[in-house]
């Protein structure tokens, strides 16, 4: 492994190893969840509502190979995996899930994990989906700074950032709860908690109210293909595919341009929330973070990524667009670029 791979890897790794986690919601709530997926949808697919574009998406993933995926479109590497957010900006967007949300257990959970004293839930979002063919890919989730976050920049920006490690003063710390109720074949979680070059480790089923406490933004993971292998496919999707709750014939359906194109009985599905807080170790950094005395710009973003390029010999002209230039994102990924090597198909234990 070459050095700069090496520091890498020892960026990319959680804070701690993640926790596994059973019980983590009620029935009730889980039946409230499910009532806001089915009567507040249909919902669109994750690709569709991250990315603009198949650089933007290939500077969040491992792979696993970047130069034939640029040649791609996001219609081509859609899965029909959709996504919808409960909360936001630590607001709760449906009041009947406010005790999900606002969950002291779970903060205590953030808190302890990180050794910190403060703690505020951010944002809490699901995925849903059938069987379905999952790209063998890992990825990281958007990695938050101060004054760079999910609010006011694209994923792949910020994840290009944590790679580079060239913010890590301005990380802010953050903690996941996940949880899975899913019964079916496959559809497991598997992460590298040791760095994309350690061995991986694999939550393995019943996945029923099962979860893990993670520190999912500096750390790689994949949600596992789901369903038989014979039962994957999805013939007509497109990245603006939505999936919605069909009432009268009790299951879903995943339509595009309002044409069925897959249905799925309910004991199919995959549900995955996703409970998401910052961390404060104590006031001071409590403090920082929320007067923005210490906050990151977008122009110092650039600069100091422009500027590290050219200390590693990149040629690349400079942007007048960053947000959205190819050529420019193109250089980033090719630059801080670091995958899991071990073979996704290998089984790890937790």
């Amino acid at each position: 492994m070459s050095q700069t791979l090496a520091q890498l890897n020892d960026i990319l790794r959680p804070v701690a190893p993640p926790r596994v986690l059973e019980g983590l919601y009620t029935d009730d709530q889980h039946a409230r969840i499910l009532d806001v997926l089915k009567q507040r949808g249909p919902w669109p697919t994750i690709v569709a509502q991250t990315f603009d574009s198949i650089e933007e998406l290939v500077a969040t993933s491992s792979g696993p190979d970047n130069d034939q995926v640029l040649d791609l479109t996001l219609d081509d590497v859609a899965g029909a995996h959709f996504r919808g957010f409960f909360a936001r900006n630590s607001a709760v967007l449906y009041p009947e899930l406010e005790d999900c949300f606002y969950n002291s257990r779970f903060l205590e959970l953030a808190r302890d994990y990180w050794g910190g004293r403060f703690a505020r839930p951010t944002m809490m979002l699901f995925n849903l989906c059938g069987p379905h063919r999952s790209g063998l890919t890992s990825h990281l989730d958007a990695v938050t700074f101060r004054g760079i976050r999910y609010e006011n920049s694209p994923t792949w920006l910020m994840n290009v950032m944590g790679r580079s490690g060239l913010f890590t003063d301005h990380l802010v710390k953050m903690a996941q709860v996940i949880t899975w109720w899913y019964l079916g074949e496959n559809g497991t979680f598997t992460y590298w908690p040791d760095g994309p070059h350690g061995e991986p480790r694999r939550l393995e089923h019943p996945l029923w109210n099962k979860g893990v406490l993670v520190q999912n933004e500096m750390m790689f993971h994949r949600g596992d293909p789901v369903g038989r292998l014979d039962e994957r496919e999805t013939p007509g999707l497109k990245s603006r595919s939505l999936l919605g709750w069909d009432a009268s014939r009790d299951d879903w359906a995943i339509t595009t341009d309002n044409e069925v194109i897959r249905r799925y009985r309910p004991e199919e599905m995959r549900l995955l929330v996703h409970w998401n807080a910052e961390v404060y170790a104590d006031r001071e950094e409590l403090q920082k973070s929320m007067d923005h005395s210490d906050d990151l710009t977008h122009d110092i973003v650039f600069e100091r990524l422009s500027a590290d390029l050219r200390a590693r010999g990149v040629e690349v002209a400079e942007p007048s667009d960053p947000m959205h230039d190819k050529a420019f994102i193109r250089a980033l990924i090719a630059t801080y670029a670091i995958a899991p090597t071990t073979d996704w198909a290998i089984p790890g234990t937790v």
